[in-house]
């Protein structure tokens, strides 16, 4: 019988722990995908901080280093610097990365530190429970905004991978999403260059994918997928934000 797919040797055995709809699953795969496909293994060290992905030392197949919260950067950073040839990430949350390790993010990014981060934004904190994010949408609901999410007195949400490519040491951002094959399909040459450009030591690459919370936005899967593709993206349109030339 012919094999047509098989899970990637980038990935454990270990079931995870996530929600039924949410997208970290696919993100994994992807990640390891990329990973297994380049080589990169074995040399490979991953950084996850406090968040949804807490866990992801069980599920990547390489070696992993847990972080602070918001703190993934910084440790990264560290890392990168003691083992310069090796490819280095980070994986983080939309909680974590955007609002407690907000200053670690632009920094690395200022500075150009030579590793990739995979940014996941769901538009809320998915493991404490709900509460609004730097990145929850005008009028998204919140257990911190049960109401909506107002801009008189939280703002406007925070265009994280915008924000970065304006910074010189960032030489790659793309924001991406896995709602379908095509998408997915993006995902996984974006996150493929993203790690290209790092072992080239270009600076700093930062891959932001879109990404559903069915159990804190209160939707089914379907109709999560269906609002990231209506209401998420149309906030953070996909596409490539920044390639420089090294």
């Amino acid at each position: 019988m012919a094999i047509v797919y098989e899970k990637t040797n980038g990935l454990t055995d270990a079931t995870t722990h996530y929600c039924p709809g949410c997208h970290h699953g696919i993100i994994h795969k992807l990640v390891a995908e990329v990973m297994a496909e380049m080589n990169l293994l074995d040399e490979a060290i991953g950084v996850c901080p406090v968040g949804c992905s807490v866990f992801a030392y069980n599920y990547f197949n390489c070696d992993m280093q847990e972080a602070a919260h918001g703190r993934a950067p910084a440790v990264a950073t560290a890392i990168k610097r003691l083992c310069p040839t090796q490819p280095v990430f980070t994986y983080q949350g939309d909680g974590d990365l955007a609002s407690i390790g907000m200053g670690e993010i632009v920094h690395a990014a200022m500075r150009g530190e030579k590793f990739t981060t995979i940014f996941v934004n769901n538009a809320i904190y998915g493991m404490t429970g709900g509460q609004m994010a730097p990145t929850t949408l005008i009028g998204q609901h919140a257990t911190t905004c049960p109401t909506g999410r107002s801009a008189d007195t939280a703002g406007h949400p925070v265009r994280v991978s915008e924000m970065l490519a304006t910074l010189d040491g960032c030489v790659y951002a793309e924001r991406v999403c896995v709602t379908d094959i095509p998408n997915l399909n993006k995902t996984k040459k974006a996150i493929r260059k993203a790690f290209e450009k790092q072992m080239a030591g270009e600076g700093f690459t930062f891959v932001e994918v879109l990404s559903t919370c069915p159990t804190n936005w209160g939707m089914t899967p379907l109709k999560a997928n269906q609002w990231l593709k209506s209401d998420l993206a149309a906030y953070y349109p996909l596409g490539l934000i920044k390639e420089a030339t090294v």
